[in-house]
């Protein structure tokens, strides 16, 4: 007997290889699902939440290499998604059909799923699905402070970047799903910690409500040279690195002696194609100054996950991590999130919720 529901999901209709993503290229496609069609080895999730990330523009581009085509080492970690197809993402939501021991009706799961109301998951392992503890935090916890957001900001820091009592850190992007708990996470270590971010109101934010030492709005300094001078005196020890691009050359002028620099992403070039990149003209200053400049994935921490979920758990329980979410309501809204985040109009971790807890 079929058991039919409305399953809207988000497909990829055409690729966008430079510039936004627009309607042009994803569309909202609504279909319906047959709950009583799960096969053997199969589990259908109702998705609570969506995480709505940078890398995902990469995916959304023909070739997502910024080398040429004929280069077999593309440099990125997933392929592209397929046209007519849903795109998927790191998601959070309930079992309500289960054809594989151990899932059962009713588990709070995550993994890499259909951007959808509904998802079928085919293979656990592909998808890398996994129940969560209901009760040790709120589902959309898992896709921000204590999921990979918080591991890549722990990982990229604490184990990459080594800080120390006194360093001098600068986060850049540092209003968004990282970069808030980056800044954080180096005050807990005793760091001097300046914040970079793309408004006046995001300024206010990260000094007021999240205990950075400065912050300063990259969008009205005609000078980042200068404002670098003016920030960090002492030059800098860590930066972490979200955006790439001017701001990259101009803090590599300000590296101290064995600087590091976890790499995290570079999203001021994410809409560009590789060619148009904008080349950093000082790399040598990483000679002269010893420094370390590593790119990374947050699944690089993986094997320490006991370690991350026990630190980064026991912050937040004691009150000394806290975390902003900026949450779009509904699948409509999944454009409108995603391009949020390349015009600076997101504050901490994007997430599209898709039915209520």
């Amino acid at each position: 007997m079929e058991k039919m529901v409305r399953n809207k999901q988000v497909v990829l209709v055409s690729y966008a290889n430079e510039g936004p993503v627009t309607d042009d290229h994803v569309k909202i496609r609504e279909t319906q699902l047959n709950l009583n069609a799960c096969k053997e080895g199969e589990v259908i999730v109702h998705n609570l939440f969506v995480s709505v990330d940078p890398y995902m523009r990469w995916r959304m581009k023909e070739e997502i290499s910024w080398f040429k085509k004929e280069e077999t080492n593309r440099g990125h970690y997933f392929d592209n998604f397929k046209l007519d197809q849903p795109i998927v993402s790191l998601s959070v939501g309930k079992v309500v059909v289960s054809a594989i021991s151990g899932f059962e009706v009713g588990d709070l799961v995550t993994g890499m799923l259909e951007v959808a109301e509904y998802s079928i998951v085919v293979s656990v392992q592909g998808s890398m699905l996994m129940k969560l503890d209901p009760n040790l935090a709120l589902p959309s916890d898992y896709l921000g402070p204590l999921g990979v957001v918080g591991m890549t900001a722990w990982g990229g820091l604490l184990v990459l970047g080594e800080p120390k009592p006194g360093d001098e850190v600068l986060v850049s992007a540092a209003a968004g799903a990282v970069g808030l708990l980056v800044g954080q996470l180096a005050k807990i270590k005793g760091c001097r910690v300046v914040g970079s971010a793309g408004s006046d109101q995001k300024v206010k934010m990260l000094k007021e409500e999240f205990g950075f030492d400065d912050a300063f709005n990259y969008k009205s300094e005609t000078d980042l040279d200068a404002a670098l001078s003016k920030y960090f005196p002492r030059g800098i020890d860590i930066y972490f690195e979200n955006v790439g691009g001017k701001m990259l050359e101009a803090v590599l002028n300000h590296i101290n002696i064995n600087a590091r620099i976890p790499v995290c992403g570079m999203i001021s070039q994410y809409n560009q194609e590789w060619e148009k990149c904008y080349g950093v003209r000082n790399l040598v200053n990483l000679v002269g100054k010893c420094a370390k400049m590593q790119g990374f994935l947050g699944g690089m921490f993986l094997n320490r996950s006991e370690e991350f979920i026990k630190e980064m758990g026991g912050y937040m329980q004691q009150g000394k991590i806290k975390y902003k979410e900026d949450v779009k309501q509904g699948i409509d809204s999944f454009l409108e999130a995603f391009n949020s985040i390349f015009s600076g109009g997101n504050t901490g971790k994007v997430l599209v919720q898709l039915t209520p807890n």
